[in-house]
């Protein structure tokens, strides 16, 4: 789970100034400044990608990365149904996949 989280962090950090709205990336913006530099104790904002990508396949290592990222990214049982559904299908792929379709 950790390896995870960081690799996905990683591409997040790297995919979201190039496809994430203006006001989206405004938002982390102050958010990230808020914290850095006026030392507040704010909860990281967690940019909407939905805003972005109109589906998501996330990778189907197993049910709890599943829930997981479900969790952390704001999804909801829809978003993830795809996943779920291959999960379901075609069981742990074992490597990472992303399918994206743009808006």
């Amino acid at each position: 789970m950790t390896v995870a989280g960081e690799a996905l962090q990683t591409n997040i950090t790297t995919l979201g100034p190039l496809v994430l709205p203006m006001s989206e990336q405004l938002l982390f913006l102050a958010t990230l400044i808020a914290k850095k530099l006026q030392k507040m104790k704010v909860k990281p904002y967690v940019p909407d990608f939905k805003l972005a990508f109109e589906h998501f396949c996330i990778h189907t290592g197993r049910r709890g990365v599943l829930d997981e990222l479900e969790k952390n990214l704001n999804l909801s049982k829809w978003d993830m149904e795809p996943s779920r559904m291959t999960l379901y299908r075609f069981g742990n792929t074992s490597s990472s996949s992303l399918c994206i379709q743009m808006l």
